[in-house]
């Protein structure tokens, strides 16, 4: 009497669909797991900004309204300090293995560097390659400004005519994959005069949250911002005109002329 076979585990076929089905899962998954990250990331984001924002604040409450420079150079003795408003750093000459040094910077009034100035969705470079966390810009055409051009004083609360509508922090980010810290707004006006209108693309912000950028506004709120524009100086146009033509995250500022710069 001949026996049946039988046979335990799964066939070529059968194993074959298995592994085909879940491909198919995990492509239909992937870009929704994605989506909820790039959301979680936005979020925080935004948390980050409102919480520079009261930071901003808390700043302008203690110096008599002033919103602080963006940057500022000083020396004490033969150390060079670089003073801005995420962090101020230094050279500590003794240190021959490591001599960056970095504090928290005029922003936070000397107290500890917090990990706020690190864009949950930005893995490039910053200004400085000692600052341990980058991302965001801070508004120096109009509020920050910096000692070559404003060597007195930043722009005050009571300057600000729109608080709502005029941005103070936000995502930088440049066409170099870096983030520089300075936003500029797409033209130069008599206080803004240090950076060549041809560079004014440096200044811009990042759309990489889902297609948007975020921002904080003088007013304390921060948004997510779809609208962006690269009108600018014709050399500075071409260069972020040409990078939004080849990357996913597009490049721009937030208006067309300065409106959401300026404090008129």
């Amino acid at each position: 009497m001949r026996r049946e076979r039988h046979h335990d585990g799964f066939s070529l076929v059968e194993t074959l669909v298995v592994v085909s089905t879940t491909t198919l899962l995990v492509g239909l998954l992937l870009p929704s797991l994605q989506a909820v990250r790039q959301q979680a990331q936005r979020t925080l984001c935004l948390s980050n900004l409102r919480q520079m924002a009261i930071a901003a604040q808390g700043y302008t409450s203690v110096y008599d309204g002033h919103y602080p420079l963006a940057y500022y150079n000083r020396r004490e003795g033969m150390v060079p300090y670089f003073y801005a408003w995420d962090f101020t750093t230094w050279k500590d000459w003794s240190d021959a293995t490591n001599p960056n040094r970095v504090q928290a910077g005029l922003l936070w009034m000397g107290r500890a560097v917090e990990k706020v100035h690190q864009c949950p969705g930005f893995s490039g470079a910053g200004n400085s390659l000692a600052d341990p966390y980058t991302g965001y810009n801070y508004n120096t055409s109009y509020i920050g400004l910096n000692d070559l051009l404003s060597p007195a004083d930043s722009a005050r609360t009571t300057d600000v005519r729109r608080p709502t509508e005029t941005a103070l922090f936000g995502d930088g980010q440049c066409t170099d994959g870096g983030a520089n810290k300075y936003m500029r707004a797409p033209f130069s006006h008599p206080g803004d005069t240090l950076l060549p209108d041809s560079a004014r693309h440096a200044g811009a912000q990042g759309y990489r949250h889902l297609g948007r950028t975020n921002v904080a506004f003088c007013d304390g709120h921060a948004r997510s911002w779809q609208e962006i524009h690269t009108q600018t100086d014709p050399v500075a146009k071409e260069v972020l005109d040409n990078h939004n033509a080849t990357n996913d995250i597009q490049i721009g500022f937030l208006s067309a002329a300065n409106d959401l710069y300026d404090l008129k």
